[in-house]
């Protein structure tokens, strides 16, 4: 099967959720008149990932935090309806991004939205990472569902440093995806070495980028990278002046690997706000498996395996 995938590299609305509902719903429409069946979006594209919590104290975001809480998506909401009617007119498949706003909490959550515009699939980051956890809550077992079927294949989605996770990846290839949407934030090369700190290249857009490119290698799947950017003028709004490691480019590094993890596209520059497209056939898949299938003939389950569990945690429990 031959299908036109895309990935999304742009400047979210910062904390503004109605403007990225509007931005979201204007990339659907871009990547639809250029022929996309697929479209991912990087990690919380709306109301865009606050690396403010990195740059200043709990205390001193407090404000801010609350303008975020405020302007993140309700998954049950008319922003929502508004963007799955977008998804619906375009007749797409669409994974989404978003800091999720539900009761008291946000999570960092993937809606998969089908052609018809409706949402056959929702998960959780299932750990968020570092100081995220300040902020983010778990998502439970039901997000241990990464993959989802659609006219254009199975489509599974992970966030960011989800793509470290041996286990969650291993897990993903057993559901036997056919194209992976990568959501990640913006990230920036490291620093100048005066400035670095030890875990600095941890975070750095060559070394994660590789991370979604071994998952395409290892899956023997097509990865979509969606990255987020930020201009100059909105650093102060993201409270990042004086931050050090927010230096250099702009934090864009999308790319589209094939299922033997070759690159697709051209590299953008890391300021673009750009859809990259690439023309895939998932016979592919086949090829690279011929080769290597992690869950299939390149496996002993006699010797190694994984164990899953599927029952959501839940704060309140019923006794009959």
């Amino acid at each position: 099967m031959s299908i036109k995938v895309a990935a999304v590299q742009a400047e979210p609305e910062w904390n503004n959720l109605e403007a990225g509902v509007n931005k979201t719903i204007a990339y659907i429409e871009d990547a639809a008149s250029n022929g996309a069946n697929v479209l991912g979006f990087p990690e919380v594209f709306i109301p865009g990932y606050p690396w403010s919590i990195w740059a200043n104290s709990p205390v001193d975001n407090a404000t801010f935090m609350d303008e975020y809480y405020r302007n993140s998506l309700v998954k049950d909401s008319e922003q929502m309806e508004r963007i799955c009617a977008a998804v619906r007119e375009a007749g797409m498949f669409v994974v989404l991004g978003y800091s999720e706003r539900y009761r008291g909490t946000l999570f960092i959550s993937q809606s998969f939205i089908d052609p018809t515009g409706t949402i056959v699939h929702h998960r959780r980051k299932i750990k968020p990472t570092h100081v995220e956890r300040a902020y983010w809550g778990d998502g439970q077992a039901d997000s241990l569902k990464t993959v989802v079927s659609s006219p254009f294949g199975n489509i599974g989605g992970l966030n960011c440093w989800e793509h470290t996770q041996p286990l969650l990846r291993y897990y993903e290839y057993a559901q036997d995806v056919d194209i992976h949407v990568a959501s990640w934030p913006l990230i920036w090369d490291q620093p100048a070495p005066e400035k670095q700190i030890p875990w600095t290249y941890q975070i750095t857009p060559g070394l994660n980028a590789g991370l979604s490119q071994v998952m395409a290698f290892e899956g023997a799947c097509f990865v979509l990278v969606c990255t987020q950017v930020l201009t100059e003028k909105n650093r102060e709004k993201c409270r990042l002046q004086g931050f050090e490691y927010a230096t250099g480019g702009s934090g864009g590094f999308s790319m589209i690997y094939g299922p033997d993890g070759t690159p697709l596209v051209e590299k953008p520059d890391a300021g673009q706000e750009v859809i990259l497209y690439a023309d895939v056939d998932l016979a592919d898949k086949a090829r690279a498996k011929h080769n290597l299938d992690l869950v299939g003939h390149y496996s002993r389950p006699d010797l190694l395996s994984l164990r899953v569990t599927t029952e959501e945690g839940r704060p309140v429990h019923y006794k009959n």
